[in-house]
């Protein structure tokens, strides 16, 4: 990723992680730079969800369980 574009994705990161521990926000942000195809796919899965009529918790909800292997590994 270009210089520009991680300060963007930190800076919205951060604000989506208003209220969370700076050492949590930290891990996540971390997580997303190391794998950030992972975080795009599980995005545009919780989308088809929801426009398949699901609401957005529970969709984000059962989109992170189904890739629960993969964020325990980049979380480590």
């Amino acid at each position: 990723m270009g210089i520009f574009k991680d300060l963007i994705l930190k800076k919205m990161l951060k604000n989506q992680l208003k209220g969370m521990p700076e050492d949590q926000q930290n891990k996540i942000i971390q997580a997303v730079e190391k794998n950030p195809k992972l975080f795009e796919d599980i995005a545009h899965e919780v989308e088809e969800k929801v426009k398949a009529g699901k609401d957005q918790q529970s969709a984000t909800i059962e989109v992170m369980m189904s890739h629960k292997k993969e964020l325990q590994d980049l979380m480590k």
